[in-house]
């Protein structure tokens, strides 16, 4: 049944990405640049923009291994299927994974092993927030934004029948990936259809599952190479159906989405298990797996001068209906997850007012979450959380200037205790200051806070993603961050160059410390708050080497860095913070062809926390080749790529399963697209 629906949408679908012509820049990424408040692209904070030829380079099964080259962003990786991106050493809570303004509505923070149900393979584009972003998006966000623009509700009339298909393959897990989109119209009517599927075994490695500072730690002795990961399995479908009445002034559509994975758990989740006799039962031969599954409804509407003041009006809402199922290598559900939830926004734009241009808006959700079963280490919780802000920008004669405020209530309603109420505040003041030709500087200040999440409140129990039992800590205060940025920006015809220096002090951050104890065979983790100080940099840049007869070569290169720490006495280090990292590269546009060699160096990673393992150097050389052939119907383009070249064991040091899980090793991908 997957199979036929998935070949079904393929039929009428496409492949949501642009290509780049060849005067364009193969690396354009960091942008800060004048817009709408709301968008996130900003005015002094660093933004990231993925699309066209980077976005189909870098597509991967989860959002964070996709987002993982660009300067900043690092990935939680947790096997092939589950990654949250980590932007300058922040992720969980505080990066915030939303999709098309909205928030993703699953329950991939609750758990490093449970998967975003926001999908790349369907997006146009992809927009990155670096540093506290809780001005527009809640609390959730005072590290960070994720933005996936999906186009699933349609905001214009499309003149005729557009869309295409795309499919690839690669050789590591024999992964077969199909995606498509449709747009059409009907009188006032717009319509958007788009479908995917992703089946994928488990993947090769280069070395060892297990790393070599585990290896030495337990004491054992060098390994024979184990070939590929157990666990690290998927198979992925969905699919969305969207519609808008568009009017002269405005527009109303609703869009329905499917999103159902079954993925496996790679990496030291064995355990035992206690009959109801009180004996245990040794672990199962294999490894755990995850059934997911999720429809969501989305709601947006828009109108242009609603009345005299104000220049547009938006609606937004999302409701979400979640699950998921963790299976034990037997055929056991050992605990199930859901999650009903409605995420909603309402943005007026108002027109100059004390000569200020910008917007007011009220946010509200409701999340009502609960974990049944034998490994469930949180009670069902329901959370609410309701905002007012506004956002603005003035222009002078020498530079911009973006400020804004927000006030935001979050309860928290356990089934076993009282209520949790929090009251956070957020505010910025950003400037832009444009001088030569083509550069700008922003500089930006924001103090937000954020209210503890209910894993960091509740927690009381085996958490087998971590390898761990967690204990929460219902007398966590809110979370204060006071944030101080500066980016450098300059594009012109023949280089470009982005600069971003952060320094963030947090007061009452919010982390786990090892206790020292066992509970259930696992080291009791305790969630606890200090301060804490994060500060780093960020860098990309490129120029054109060559030009010639139809085309031009561009050579560019990045390089980002961070360093966290805790105000305590002894080990100040914080765990799974990545380590520093450069990049080369070369574009070359010629006539119908692309070809691109990327670069990257990773550090070793040693300052680490307490009972944290250290994490190894890895390089990672990329080989992308695209060609465009125009058609009587339409564009196709074909593309292979190398990833991991020099099949280096690569391990991630902002993963939970680094020392169980290496990343695949050498693999080539081949695909094809189809644009009309």
């Amino acid at each position: 049944m997957k199979n036929l629906l998935a070949c079904g949408l393929l039929l009428a679908a496409s492949a949501p990405v642009t290509a780049q012509t060849p005067e364009e820049p193969a690396e354009m990424e960091e942008l800060t640049v004048t817009a709408h408040p709301l968008s996130a692209e900003g005015l002094a904070q660093a933004g990231l923009v993925v699309e066209g030829e980077t976005l189909t380079r870098n597509l991967s099964a989860n959002i964070g291994e996709t987002l993982h080259r660009l300067p900043g962003v690092h990935n939680s990786s947790f096997g092939n299927a589950a990654g949250r991106p980590v932007i300058r050493g922040l992720s969980g809570p505080r990066v915030r994974i939303m999709e098309d303004r909205l928030d993703s509505l699953d329950v991939s923070v609750t758990s490093a092993d449970h998967a975003t149900t926001v999908d790349a393979f369907v997006a146009d584009r992809i927009e990155v927030l670096k540093g506290p972003s809780t001005l527009l998006y809640g609390s959730g966000a005072i590290g960070g934004v994720v933005d996936v623009h999906t186009g699933r509700i349609p905001h214009d009339r499309p003149d005729e029948l557009t869309g295409g298909i795309e499919a690839r393959a690669e050789d590591s897990t024999e992964q077969v990936s199909t995606v498509g989109e449709l747009d059409f119209g009907a009188g006032p009517m717009a319509f958007h259809v788009d479908g995917f599927y992703r089946d994928a075994n488990d993947y090769d490695i280069p070395g060892c599952v297990e790393s070599d500072e585990l290896r030495a730690a337990e004491g054992g002795e060098a390994c024979e190479e184990d070939g590929t990961l157990p666990g690290s399995e998927l198979e992925t479908w969905g699919g969305a159906l969207g519609g808008s009445w568009i009017g002269e002034r405005g527009f109303v559509g609703i869009a329905v989405s499917r999103y159902d994975s079954d993925y496996g758990l790679p990496g030291g989740h064995g355990h035992e298990h206690e009959e109801e006799e009180g004996e245990e039962h040794d672990e199962e031969e294999g490894n755990p797996t995850i059934s997911l599954d999720q429809t969501r409804i989305d709601l947006e509407a828009g109108l242009e001068n609603p009345f005299r003041g104000f220049s547009s009006a938006n609606l937004r809402i999302a409701y979400n209906d979640y699950d998921h199922e963790e299976i034990e290598p037997d055929g056991e559900v050992a605990t199930k997850f859901d999650n009903k939830a409605w995420d909603s926004r309402f943005e007026l734009s108002h027109r100059e007012l004390l000569e200020f241009t910008g917007s007011f808006g009220v946010q509200y959700s409701d999340k009502n979450f609960s974990a049944v079963g034998e490994e469930a280490f949180i009670e069902p919780v329901d959370t609410t959380a309701a905002a007012l802000f506004w956002v603005g920008q003035r222009s002078f004669s020498r530079f911009d200037l973006e400020t804004g405020v927000r006030l935001e209530s979050v309860e928290h309603d356990p089934a076993i205790g009282g209520n949790e109420d929090f009251t956070v505040y957020s505010a910025s003041l950003g400037f832009v200051v444009p001088f030569g030709n083509a550069w700008e500087l922003g500089l930006q200040s924001d103090y937000s806070e954020r209210a503890p999440v209910p894993e960091e409140l509740y927690s009381d129990g085996p958490h087998l993603a971590t390898q761990s039992y967690e204990i929460g800590n219902p007398d966590l205060d809110e979370e204060q961050a006071f944030n101080i940025a500066a980016t450098l920006d300059y594009a012109g015809d023949d280089w470009y160059l982005s600069v971003s220096a952060y320094y963030t002090e947090f007061s009452d951050f919010i982390y786990q410390f090892a206790t020292g104890e066992e509970e259930d065979e696992l080291p009791v983790q305790q969630y606890d708050q200090e301060d804490a100080t994060f500060y780093g940099l960020d860098m990309s840049g490129g120029f054109r080497a060559a030009t010639f007869d139809g085309g031009s070569l561009w050579l560019n290169g990045m390089f980002d860095i961070v360093e966290a720490e805790l105000d305590i006495d002894g080990n100040d280090n914080l765990p799974r913070i990545p380590p520093w990292r450069i990049g080369v590269g070369a574009s070359l546009d010629w006539h119908r062809i692309t070809a691109r060699i990327d670069y990257l160096y990773v550090d070793e990673q040693d300052d680490v926390s307490e009972f944290e393992l250290p994490t190894d150097d890895y390089e990672d050389l990329r080989i992308f080749i695209s060609t465009h052939v125009p058609a009587r119907f339409g564009k196709f383009e074909l593309f292979v790529q190398g990833k991991n070249l020099t099949d280096d064991e690569q391990r991630y040091h902002t993963s939970f399963i680094k020392d169980f899980a290496p990343q695949p090793g050498r693999t080539f991908e081949g695909g094809i697209r189809m644009r009309f």
